[in-house]
This record gives structure tokens, sequence and C-alpha cells, in this order.
């Protein structure tokens, strides 16, 4: 896996309605000339009108991120869950191939599949979700990935501390403090690792929070592997909780009955709950830092560049370093 860095021009600087719906017509698919961006950031998105069909939905994907040898590993992976009759969403296969180049880009095409978000306030809705992720994980745990990333502390905590500190969007009246609290909130990250470490890294969604699960009259689907990565299976679960402790704790034990009955789940990685949510405040601050040169980013994320933002940074690593310090949930 590699990134853009900075000094880089704009990543999407080439991309225009004219490129995008030649890229799309080069894959052998005839446009009727409608194009809708879709919300996305780290990719660029687009629902696309073919003649005489529905809709598709189309990715570029974000130069330099992923190998194509990574790529196709995310794409076998999404269409082996498919096989075995996991409602996720994989690439069409036009012309033999899931991975086209055109334009300068890399895209994929797949069918639009519409839904809404999932009210996990429902305990039923949760045992669902916890049954589907439950297949998505058994799957998954069959081989492992070998192109992709695997999850790891180093890289999500102590790499995105790195560039935090080296950014120069961290004011430098925080630093110090911001540095203080961010090496104390990953000592305790790393301790909760050793007490719930010990786990075999299984294929995971990755990012599977709930605006990548969509819901419909028939259940959930799934959309959006392209942070498919190797890992702990609480990295899938973990952001499914939320409230109070007392609410996460409802809601961990319906998903986990379902979930258990298709894949095993290892209690003791339910230490790592509250460390993979700090490592993921940690890395959504580096991966702003990252793409601030990509236009979109100053756009969406204005207050990055503010003190108030990393001044609220501050306070809630302190918040998490009380929880990592509280005993796991119960199951």
């Amino acid at each position: 896996m590699t990134e853009s860095g900075a000094s880089e021009a704009p990543p999407y600087a080439g991309l225009n309605p004219d490129s995008i719906l030649t890229a799309v017509e080069s894959t052998g698919l005839c446009c009727d000339g409608r194009l809708l961006a879709l919300n996305s950031y780290e990719n660029r998105v687009y629902q696309v009108g073919i003649e005489d069909k529905a809709p598709v939905v189309v990715k570029f994907y974000r130069p330099n991120r992923w190998s194509d040898a990574a790529i196709l590993e995310e794409h076998a992976f999404s269409q082996e869950l498919a096989d075995h009759e996991i409602p996720v969403v994989p690439p069409l296969r036009l012309g033999g191939n899931t991975l086209h180049h055109a334009e300068g880009f890399r895209l994929a095409v797949f069918p639009r599949r519409g839904g809404r978000m999932p009210d996990l306030d429902q305990g039923d809705n949760r045992l669902w979700i916890g049954r589907y992720l439950g297949r998505l994980h058994a799957v998954g745990a069959v081989r492992p990935f070998r192109e992709r990333a695997t999850f790891s502390v180093s890289d999500r905590g102590h790499g995105s501390l790195e560039t935090i500190l080296n950014c120069g969007y961290l004011p430098i009246s925080l630093a110090r403090t911001f540095e203080s609290v961010a090496l104390d909130v990953l000592q305790r990250i790393e301790q909760s690792w050793q007490r719930g470490g010990g786990y075999t890294p299984i294929r995971l969604h990755g990012d599977c929070h709930l605006g990548n699960i969509l819901w419909t009259d028939h259940g959930p689907h799934i959309v959006d592997l392209d942070d498919a990565v190797s890992g702990p299976a609480m990295q899938d679960l973990w952001m499914l909780l939320s409230g109070d402790r007392s609410e996460m704790q409802a809601q961990i034990l319906d998903i986990l009955e379902g979930y258990e009955e298709f894949f095993a789940f290892d209690p003791v990685q339910l230490h790592l709950l509250e460390a993979l949510r700090s490592l993921r405040m940690l890395y959504h601050a580096a991966w702003l830092a990252r793409r601030w040169h990509d236009p979109a980013f100053p756009l969406a994320f204005p207050w990055f560049a503010e003190s108030r933002y990393w001044e609220e940074q501050i306070l809630a690593l302190r918040e998490q370093m009380a929880l990592l310090d509280e005993p796991p949930l119960q199951i």
C-alpha cells in the first residue's frame, strides 16, 4: 500500500464529465449522458446512466493508494463472498475484467444497489447484522490476503501520530500537549492489545460503519470493501456499537448471538474495542492531513485547519484514556 504525498498534484485534476464518460465507455458500456457524483472522498464515485439499462456505479480509485494486485484481491474477496450468497456488491466483470484502466485512472463498475441506513436500535436487526458478519468472517477466515494490508497498532497508531506531528496543520501551541496525550493513549492501546492479542487475523471488510451497510426490506447488504484488510474480527464489530456502556453491552450481546451461529468469536477481543476506537481517531486525523492537497478535503473538512479541532481531539483522546482503563464488555 502506498500513499500520495502532499507535494503531488491534485489526484483527480484530469477527471471531468467527458473523461468520466469516456472511461466508462472504454469498458464496453454505452452511456446515456446522465452523471451524478456520489458522496465519496477517498475515491471518486459516480452514478452513470447506461442506454437501455439500469444505471451503474463507477469508482475511480485514488492514484497511488493500492497496487493493481491489491485492488484485484479486494474484487476477488467480494466475489467470493457473493458466491457464498453473502449480500455484498462485487464489481461487474466487463470484457473479462473487473479493474479497468482509462483516461489515466483505474476504475471499477458496480451494479447500483439502493437501501437505507440500518436501524440497530432494534434487537432483531442487531441479530440479523450479527449473522451477516459471522458469515462474512467465516469466509474471510478460509484463506489470508496476500496483497492487502494487515491491521497493526504500529501503522494505525504510531504511524498516524508521526504523520500528524509532521503535517504542519497541528498548531505549534498544541503540539506538545497533543503528542503527550496521544503517547499516553498509545501506551494504553498497546496494553489492551497485549490483553486481547493472540488472535488469528482474518480477512475483514475493514471499515464496517453504518454508512457502508444498506438496509432493504430483504435485510442488509454491504458496500465498499475498499478498506478490506487482515486483522481482528472486532474491527468489523465495534463501529456498530454506540451509546453508554450499558447500551453497548446490550448491543454486543445481540450482535454476537447472531454472529456465533456462523463463526466463533473469541471474547478476549473485547479488550480491543476502545483501543480500536482510539486508533480510528488518530488514523482519521492523519488521513485528513495526508489528503489535504486534494481540493475536495478543505471544502469538506474546513475545521481541520482550525485550533478548535485539535483542542477537541485532545479532549476526546483524554476521554479515551479513561475508557481504555475500564474493564471490557462481558458476554
